[in-house]
């Protein structure tokens, strides 16, 4: 089986928890949040809808009961005499019209139900009416306001009837209602674009006509829902197709918000409903501000934990570098101080030999001066070749014997000795140590200690290995630019301010750049190319002179040189 990239594996983990981590709580806060909006929303609006049809049902039942206490009022302040001709009842018609326009038509029964006196556009005097429900229920109750009905006049209207028991008789006082004026004020109700009102009967039928372009007397295709029996005012908000159960399919089309309230004067149903597209449109323009919210979350999320998984990987990849590298210059470094540790080894070794040699070229000397008292050498030419050879030996075995002490106390490994260190001696014998290496390179190695400079407190093996790193660095830096011509060295000593001792160390070599400057002193961090350089040189001789209780700075520029400044803390004992 192919296994995986191990680095799409971590791209894919990284990036799902990125992801899905922030996604989950705000898409519950967005849930949530939504839910619970949603239902207020739709509360304010069913609150809404009920307040308004309730309010229209205290208008319609005062409508009615004005009326009828307006046909009250005259049959109590007129006898059937006075009203049973058509002049007078003219006359308390044309009165009635300055109350209320609503009354088309004004007329007096009696009790055999013979119109007996009628004022109105219709030839209704002297019809009988004693079978017609209405005139029953008014002779038992009353008074009756009748559902919407044809009659003699073949044409919607309503009626409202009073009956007066005078004289041992009875007669009734009867007026018609204007179904346009009754109708108007019905559908006057305005609840957004497709809101209408209405009124049916207890059989369902329409009483009067809604937007909607049904006609008076038609069955609502909703009535089997609307007509149960409730108090106040009750609300659905899921009215769909009832045409559709009841064998007419294109009856309701559409969602409505329905609000019902009976009567109170007439056992009337008062229907308003709106469609819950237009009832629900601040829902609807919510919902879309919040899908909107998540999606322009959901991908800002999305974004940014692209932007931050390949950023993260990046970052890993550079740490895994790092710790590849550190891991090379912790073996080049190991391998550095075995071989450090070597070079002592094989100085200690060298010095025996190199006695050896002394005590022989001193033997040498002993026998060359005997032979020469004795005049047993006669050749003054070959003696004075021979005394100059003998003293070159010295030189040189003196010269080996001094490399292999510095490099013994170089690789000593002892506890730091603090001491004063007289830089008059101590600078001489560690650029003595370059000199050679300098020379070669056409490197030109100068000294400027001031006479007045004091002595330093310090380790002499730890200030020792602090200038050579730094004088090592400045003849890479001299050979990179130059290569073997033109390089120059300086180290200078003097006083400085607060009781210290300034040594600056500058080179014309190729400089460093300002980016790498602020990083020089890091751990691991080096200029070199990969073999020539651990990148531990500098970050441990800056921890040395911290150690010394000292500082080190470093100011270059690019293609001028660089200038590595140590300051010391000057001994208190002055020059000793």
């Amino acid at each position: 089986m192919k296994q995986e990239n191990p680095d799409k594996t971590m791209r894919k983990t990284i990036l799902s928890s990125m992801i899905l981590i922030p996604m989950i709580p705000f898409m519950l806060v967005i849930f949530i949040g939504y839910f619970y909006s949603k239902i207020s929303i739709e509360n304010r609006t069913v609150e809404s809808m009920q307040r308004i049809v309730e309010d229209h049902r205290q208008m319609i039942d005062t409508f009615l009961r004005e009326r009828r206490t307006n046909l009250q009022f005259i049959i109590n302040t007129h006898s059937f005499e006075t009203l049973n001709t058509s002049r007078n009842l003219e006359f308390v018609y044309h009165n009635l019209r300055t109350i209320s326009n609503a009354f088309v038509d004004l007329g007096v029964f009696n009790e055999d139900g013979l119109h007996v006196a009628y004022h109105g556009p219709y030839q209704l005097e002297g019809k009988v009416y004693k079978d017609e429900p209405w005139f029953k229920e008014v002779m038992e109750t009353g008074v009756h306001i009748s559902d919407v009905f044809l009659g003699f006049r073949d044409y919607p209207h309503f009626i409202i009837a009073i009956k007066k028991k005078e004289n041992d008789r009875s007669w009734i006082l009867r007026a018609t209602i204007d179904t346009h004026i009754f109708n108007t004020m019905v559908g006057r109700i305005r609840i957004g674009d497709t809101g209408e009102a209405y009124i049916i009967n207890k059989q369902g039928l329409f009483q009067t006509q809604p937007r909607t372009g049904r006609d008076i007397l038609e069955p609502d295709p909703a009535r089997s829902t609307y007509l149960r029996p409730h108090e106040g005012v009750k609300t659905y908000t899921s009215v769909r197709d009832f045409g559709w159960f009841l064998g007419q399919p294109d009856a309701v089309q559409n969602d409505h918000l329905v609000a019902t309230t009976w009567l109170k004067e007439k056992p009337w149903l008062l229907v308003a409903r709106q469609e819950k597209q237009d009832a629900f449109s601040g829902l609807r323009a919510f919902m879309y501000i919040v899908g909107l919210i998540a999606v322009i979350g959901s991908a800002a999320i999305v974004f940014v934990a692209f932007n931050q998984t390949g950023r993260l990987l990046q970052r890993i990849r550079d740490v895994s570098g790092e710790k590849a590298s550190l891991k090379s210059q912790l073996i080049h470094a190991t391998r550095l101080a075995e071989l450090g540790q070597m070079a002592a080894g094989f100085a200690h070794e060298i010095n025996n030999p190199l006695q050896i040699i002394r005590s022989e070229q001193a033997l040498m000397d002993f026998i060359l001066a005997e032979m020469k008292e004795k005049k047993e050498i006669t050749n003054e030419q070959s003696l004075e070749e021979l005394e100059d050879s003998m003293r070159q030996m010295i030189i040189q075995v003196e010269r080996c014997a001094s490399i292999t002490q510095a490099i013994l106390k170089f690789g000593r490994h002892t506890e730091p000795q603090i001491e004063d260190i007289d830089l008059h001696l101590f600078i001489p014998e560690i650029t003595g140590t370059i000199s050679n290496k300098a020379g070669v390179l056409g490197i030109s190695v100068k000294q400027m200690i001031d006479d007045e400079t004091p002595h330093v407190r310090g380790d002499k093996g730890q200030l020792q290995q602090v200038l050579l790193n730094l004088f090592n660095n400045a003849i890479h830096a001299i050979e990179d630019r130059h290569g073997s011509h033109g390089g120059k060295l300086t180290v200078s000593v003097k006083p400085a301010d607060n009781a210290s001792v300034e040594i600056a160390v500058q080179d014309n070599g190729t400089g460093i750049s300002q980016e790498n400057i602020e990083k020089i002193f890091s751990p691991f961090f080096t200029t070199k190319q990969p073999g020539k350089g651990t990148g531990l040189g500098l970050s441990v001789c800056y921890g040395i002179v911290e150690g010394l209780k000292g500082t080190m700075d470093v100011s270059s520029q690019v293609g001028q040189g660089t200038t590595f400044t140590v300051r010391l803390p000057a001994s208190e004992n002055g020059k000793g």
